[in-house]
């Protein structure tokens, strides 16, 4: 991959990330991406630690990351697919994503502390400010989750 001046080296860090999402603390759900090809796709990195905030509740003495959580880290990770691409074409005006509809969501293992997620994110397509993404999380080379996003364009102010 060539790469712009002002392009983002791998990986790209938290700090990184919170310039090109607008997600903070509690609720900003990928600490690294460590690999990208503009367009096409993104793998970023979550760490699970028992001091996230939603595992005093979910559940007491059993504590399992929310599958809506999960679903939210991946279109975070689709999101940072987009902006990351506009940085590399030199885009830095780039709008946001909000994510609109989510299909075919499906959970086979539960995700606890200790856990590092990876997300698999590809664009399947964007047109006219819609993005269509499929996406997937493992833990130690296994699927937990996987869906397909859709998120629209709208510029922020």
């Amino acid at each position: 991959m060539s790469e712009k001046s002002d392009f983002m080296a791998l990986p790209i860090n938290v700090e990184q990330i919170q310039e090109l999402l607008p997600h903070r603390y509690p609720f900003l759900l990928v600490d690294r991406v460590v690999e990208i090809v503009p367009d096409v796709s993104v793998v970023a990195l979550k760490n699970v630690t028992i001091n996230e905030p939603f595992f005093q509740g979910h559940f007491p003495g059993h504590p399992v990351m929310p599958g809506v959580l999960i679903i939210e880290a991946m279109a975070q990770a689709a999101g940072l697919l987009t902006q990351l691409s506009r940085r590399f074409k030199g885009d830095k005006g780039s709008p946001l994503f909000y994510l609109v509809k989510v299909d075919n969501a499906r959970f086979s293992a539960p995700v606890v502390p200790g856990d590092q997620l990876r997300f698999e994110v590809s664009q399947k397509r964007l047109v006219r400010g819609m993005g269509l993404f499929v996406a997937r999380s493992l833990v130690d080379g296994k699927e937990v989750a996987s869906c397909e996003l859709m998120c629209a364009a709208r510029a922020h102010k």
